[in-house]
């Protein structure tokens, strides 16, 4: 039954590969994803769908009711692309300079488009599905956005389900991980001020740059002397802006984190510690630090039940050999997480995109998606969405 699956979304195939690519080379950032969502629109709409826009200014639902069963399942898909000017190479490269599919977001698209489509046309199950296409991922907030929007009180879910493809891991090959598997972050900003003077006159101003470095410093000992070192975590600096001429010391400077834990105490921990040293270390040098929380997504946790599920419908599609459970978390992070804090009963998975030799990771310029990807995940969501609602 699941290897018929299999051969009925591939006769599609091809068509589903151009559609990808159409969506590739035409990218667009979060939030203003109007051509992709008009598309999505479009070929739900095409296939029987109930259509809903307007989530998130762009986010896209689609359901479909067969039957009398009153189970819910609710699958997402991100939908946005990264700043990035592609050097890819390929055929289909992005035609917008500085925007680019460079997340595999327009897979994930396209895979659960052709998802819905043999759903749509097969109607083999009985029950709810609500298809969510979701902008804003790369900002990491567009799924929350989606939620306040009234996401779960309009399509409410009893279990839901999202997935990535992975360089580095083998191609068409899932990936599975109970509890937390990715990583919260959050982007912090700390506004340094001073007192500006002249470079030759330091003794008439106080420096922020110095200050800066000196909390640059400091910020160090917070993994290393008070995260436990059983558990995961990261403090980031990766912007400090302050000045641009050599004579002068400056009245302030800008400093740009990314903090990130597996664990939403540690989570707490760090922000805690990050906000009373900065503050304390800013004033040992007679300065001022405002600390601004830019944005932030919880640790994304799979729930148990719906991971044994997705991992048991993948043994049945794909077999066992190519199902790999107990995958070691990552410390990248997904708004999904927010998602998953609302229905607990979720599971986030992985699809290997590919570890030939030279692969090029997400979020590199030369990377692209992998097509031979587009028929297992399909198959995948078209599979666990008949099991459910069986």
């Amino acid at each position: 039954m699941m290897k018929n699956i299999i051969e009925a979304i591939k006769i599609s195939e091809n068509d589903f590969i151009n559609i990808r690519h159409q969506i590739h080379q035409h990218p667009e950032l979060g939030f203003d994803e109007k051509n992709t969502s008009d598309l999505v629109a479009q070929k739900l709409s095409q296939w029987g769908y109930e259509v809903h826009r307007g989530l998130a200014k762009t986010g896209v639902v689609g359901t479909l009711k067969v039957g009398n069963s009153d189970k819910r399942i609710g699958i997402r898909a991100d939908i946005d692309a990264l700043p990035i000017v592609e050097t890819s190479g390929k055929p289909w490269t992005s035609k917008i300079q500085g925007k680019f599919h460079g997340c595999g977001h327009d897979g994930h698209t396209t895979i659960l488009l052709c998802a819905a489509k043999y759903l749509a046309q097969t109607r083999n199950f009985d029950g709810t599905l609500h298809v969510i296409f979701q902008p804003a991922e790369e900002l990491l907030y567009g799924g929350k956005v989606m939620i306040d929007d009234g996401l779960f009180e309009l399509f409410p879910c009893d279990i839901i389900f999202g997935i990535h493809n992975m360089p580095g891991l083998k191609a068409g090959e899932f990936y599975f991980k109970e509890g937390a598997m990715m990583a919260s972050s959050d982007t912090i900003h700390i506004e340094v001020s001073g007192i500006g003077a002249h470079g030759a006159m330091p003794d008439k101003g106080i420096d922020a740059t110095i200050v800066a470095c000196y909390i640059g410093t400091a910020l160090q000992s917070i993994v290393s002397r008070n995260v436990s070192p059983s558990q995961a975590a990261v403090v980031t600096i990766g912007s400090i802006q302050s000045g641009d001429a050599p004579n002068v010391v400056n009245a302030s400077a800008l400093m740009k984190l990314s903090v990130r834990a597996l664990n939403n105490e540690v989570r707490e921990l760090l922000l805690n510690r990050i906000k009373a040293l900065v503050i304390a270390q800013a004033e040992s040098f007679g300065a001022k630090a405002v600390i601004t929380h830019v944005n932030g997504s919880p640790v994304l946790v799979n729930g148990k039940e719906a991971t044994d599920f997705a991992i048991e419908v993948a043994k049945e599609l794909v077999g066992a050999n190519k199902v790999h459970v107990n995958t070691p978390p990552l410390m990248g992070s997904e708004d999904f997480a927010f998602m998953l804090e609302k229905i607990p009963n979720g599971c986030y998975m992985m699809i290997g995109n590919g570890d030939e030799p030279g692969f090029c990771n997400v979020h590199n310029p030369g990377y692209d998606f992998n097509d031979n990807c587009i028929v297992p995940a399909a198959a995948y969501w078209a599979a666990i969405t008949e099991r459910y609602l069986r």
